[in-house]
């Protein structure tokens, strides 16, 4: 088929890359516009446009698709290059714009979306981190025939996986995209064949996954300890989780943490438990957060072991 696909992050590319090893044709690939990344701030392409440019596949990069907008121009260009692209249909995967209803009805057979959830739960922008954070069983990828709503159109195919207790939000990511690969090759390759069904989403069972903000980096140790350990998995790498230690000015990273059931908490939240080369324990709501795997500002990752050495409560 000719495929236009649109997206951004690596994610996204894991998508592209199992299209086009599949045989399928793209005539044309949509990112976002090249961003300022690394220390000395340089302008740098997208994952996305990385693997499109590899494979010599031409890439537009609008600040928006509105046609009456600020970018009216660039969507303007995007509207005659998709016209010229003749394509089948559009794959989109964290593309990170949203597609006006000129886009959605341009190819004969819509546009398909990869979400990384199991819809109509956690539709929105953080599906991953979500799921992970309220202690989901499973996850997984929802092949979706997109409409003008937030992640609202009937599912073209539902492709589950378990939810591991180690699963951080990098792992699961890690993951899902490459289930998103194989659950869009074969979305296409029955979209081709005429055996694709849709079914509409169900009203029941609708949540949000809201986008993540920096202000939710700080535990709250008032919470218990099962809920801030699924936190520190969810919110790892971004926007990472962090906490006040006794002695230190500035707050740390906490990379790893477990959860440590206890009959009776000791000590308000908050208080130090213990140091110890098996990990800092905080007392919480309910329960013991052991940190195991720390970092200080401006310094290396450490196990509790080695941290514990430079810090003395």
């Amino acid at each position: 088929m000719r495929v236009v696909f649109a997206g951004t992050p690596e994610f996204a590319r894991s998508a592209l890359q199992a299209i086009l090893q599949a045989g399928h044709s793209v005539p044309l690939v949509l990112t976002q516009p090249d961003r300022p990344s690394g220390r000395g701030m340089k302008l740098t392409p997208s994952p996305v446009k990385q693997c499109a440019l590899e494979a010599g596949i031409p890439v537009l990069q609008p600040h928006s698709l509105r046609l009456d907008g600020k970018y009216g121009d660039q969507a303007a260009q995007a509207q005659a290059a998709l016209q010229a692209a003749n394509s089948d249909v559009i794959v989109v995967a964290a593309y990170g714009l949203i597609l006006p209803k000129w886009v959605l009805g341009l190819p004969p057979f819509g546009c398909l979306n990869i979400h990384a959830s199991l819809l109509p739960r956690w539709r929105g922008a953080a599906p991953i981190q979500r799921a992970i954070e309220a202690g989901d069983a499973q996850t997984g990828i929802t092949i979706m025939q997109m409409d003008e709503g937030l992640d609202t159109g009937d599912m073209l195919s539902v492709w589950p996986i378990p939810i591991r207790n180690d699963h951080t939000a990098a792992g699961l990511h890690d993951d899902l995209a490459v289930l998103g690969g194989k659950a869009i090759v074969a979305a296409l390759n029955d979209l081709q064949d005429g055996s694709l069904q849709a079914t509409p989403q169900p009203d029941e069972g609708v949540t949000y996954a809201a986008k993540l903000s920096k202000a939710e980096a700080v535990l709250d140790l008032s919470l218990p300890a099962s809920q801030l350990a699924r936190r520190v998995r969810a919110f790892n790498p971004f926007p990472g989780a962090t906490v006040r230690l006794p002695g230190l000015a500035d707050v740390v990273k906490v990379w790893s943490a477990q959860a440590l059931p206890v009959s009776d908490t000791p000590g308000k939240p908050g208080a130090l438990v213990a140091a110890t080369e098996q990990g800092i324990d905080l007392a919480t709501a309910d329960g013991v957060l052991r940190l195991l795997e720390l970092q200080k500002p401006g310094g290396k990752r450490q196990a509790a072991g080695h941290f514990i050495q430079g810090w003395r409560p």
